[in-house]
């Protein structure tokens, strides 16, 4: 019951970039030695009643002031406060990934701030202090559950400065995403061998002006045909163009060739082939069911490929 309550209150609250803290969204409520303070002000107040006791109502009223006084200084700790969260890099499944929260703050200095995910309770807190007139930055992690891109969970700022009496929290939905990339199959399964290109070129190998990208440094016996003299002038050194068996072959990994029954364990061994064919500086394509990657390489080509992976019919 307390569970729905809590993802029904959660639900209802917007979804933004940042979140600046204010009366209507703090919370405070005394801590278990908060309610220990109360209970122990009732006793000495009734025991000052009881025996007629001056000093004891003098204690006492001294005591709930300074109560009072450190309700007031652990709400202020929040308020005026401006939460802003760095979007998170891609991560594979099962791999943590890390939000880094920005904290603003226009006012006097700030201590004693703990922030977290909403769901986690207290388990793997940042606690930080914000200078004033300055900004701190806070480091959390979660582990997203699947592939595919998913909102950032809930997060939660609280104190407890500076008596501890009071606990004062607010709770934020950011509006930002984290992209999450199917989990590479270790070991990596050895890669499909390449086939060969359309026309005798690699389609990624040939540009549309007609000049070709599949090159090599100049080898004694090269013709001047196979010489490629605008590559030459720029870079000043002779280069010719690569008309070996292996030049003209393209590495595709393609969903059809995994050889596995279920859609995920065959997503895992193409990441796992994706990773491999980067390392060793291949260029490559990606074949999926209604959806091609064309034939390159480098990060940019390996960036690519794994989104692909990660969004194709992502639930």
């Amino acid at each position: 019951m307390i569970a729905r309550l809590r993802s029904y209150l959660e639900n209802r609250l917007p979804r933004s970039d940042s979140w600046t803290l204010g009366q209507g969204n703090i919370y405070i409520l005394p801590t278990r030695a908060g309610w220990a303070f109360a209970v122990t002000l009732i006793v000495m107040l009734l025991a000052s009643i009881n025996y007629q006791l001056n000093l004891g109502f003098a204690l006492t009223f001294l005591l709930c002031g300074a109560g009072l006084v450190a309700m007031h200084q652990t709400h202020a700790n929040l308020r005026r406060l401006t939460l802003r969260v760095k979007s998170p890099q891609p991560v594979f499944a099962g791999e943590r990934a890390l939000l880094e929260v920005v904290l603003s703050n226009p006012g006097r200095e700030r201590n004693g701030l703990g922030l977290g995910v909403y769901r986690a309770g207290h388990q793997g807190m940042a606690w930080v202090d914000v200078p004033t007139q300055g900004s701190s930055s806070a480091r959390l992690a979660f582990v997203p559950a699947r592939r595919g891109l998913h909102t950032l969970p809930t997060l939660m700022a609280e104190t407890n400065f500076p008596l501890g009496l009071f606990r004062a929290w607010t709770v934020w939905r950011p509006a930002g995403q984290v992209l999450v990339y199917p989990k590479p199959e270790h070991p990596a399964h050895a890669l499909p061998a390449s086939q060969p290109a359309i026309g005798g070129l690699p389609q990624a190998q040939v540009r549309s002006g007609g000049e070709f990208d599949g090159v090599r440094a100049y080898r004694r016996g090269d013709t001047l045909r196979q010489v490629v003299w605008k590559k030459t002038a720029k870079s000043g050194e002779m280069i010719s163009r690569d008309t070996s068996t292996a030049a003209n072959r393209e590495l595709w990994l393609d969903f059809q060739l995994t050889a596995l029954a279920e859609t995920e364990a065959r997503l895992s061994r193409l990441a796992g082939w994706v990773l491999a064919a980067e390392q060793r500086g291949a260029s490559f394509g990606l074949r999926l069911p209604d959806q091609e990657l064309g034939c390159a390489g480098g990060d940019a080509q390996r960036r690519a490929a794994l989104e692909a992976l990660a969004l194709w019919r992502a639930a």
